[in-house]
C-alpha cells in the first residue's frame, strides 16, 4: 500500500471527467451543462474512496480510474435530478446556481441522462475489468 495524498487523486479524478467529457466532437450546450455540474464543486469523495480501497487492496488504483470516474458522474446525475423542480426544486447548489436554473429544465434532465449513460460506457468499455465485474 503506497502513501496516496488525496489531493493528488482529487486531481486526477478531476482531470479524468473533464476528458472524459471533452472527448465529444459535438461541443454542444448539453455537454456544457453536463460539465456545469461535474465542476460546481464537492470533495469528490466516492471516487476517492474507491481508488483508495483498491490502493489498499495492493491493487494498482489506475486501474480503477474509469468505474471511479463513473461513480461521480452517477452521483452528479442524481444531484442533478433531485435539484429539478419536479423534486426538490432547489435553486442552489454548493453555492451555485443549480442546473436547471442555468441551463433550463429540459437541458438538466438530459444533462443528468447523459451522466448516467456516460457512466455506464465508460464502465462497458474498460478492457481491465472483467465481464463478470462489469
Amino acid at each position: 500500500m503506497t502513501n496516496l495524498p488525496m489531493n493528488k487523486l482529487i486531481d486526477e479524478v478531476n482531470n479524468e471527467l473533464s476528458v472524459a467529457i471533452n472527448k465529444s466532437v459535438m461541443d454542444t450546450q448539453l455537454e456544457e451543462s453536463m460539465l456545469y455540474s461535474l465542476n460546481a464543486g464537492g470533495k469528490r469523495i466516492r471516487p476517492v474512496l474507491l481508488l483508495l480501497t483498491l490502493d489498499s487492496l495492493n491493487t494498482e488504483y489506475e486501474l480503477g480510474m474509469k468505474s471511479a470516474i463513473a461513480l461521480e458522474m452517477i452521483h452528479t446525475y442524481s444531484l442533478i435530478h433531485d435539484d429539478l423542480p419536479a423534486m426538490d426544486n432547489d435553486d442552489y447548489r454548493r453555492g451555485k446556481l443549480t442546473n436547471h436554473k442555468v441551463y433550463g429544465e429540459w437541458t438538466a434532465i438530459l444533462a443528468g441522462d447523459a451522466l448516467l449513460t456516460k457512466a455506464f460506457e465508460l464502465i462497458s468499455s474498460d478492457d481491465r475489468l472483467t465481464d463478470e465485474v462489469k
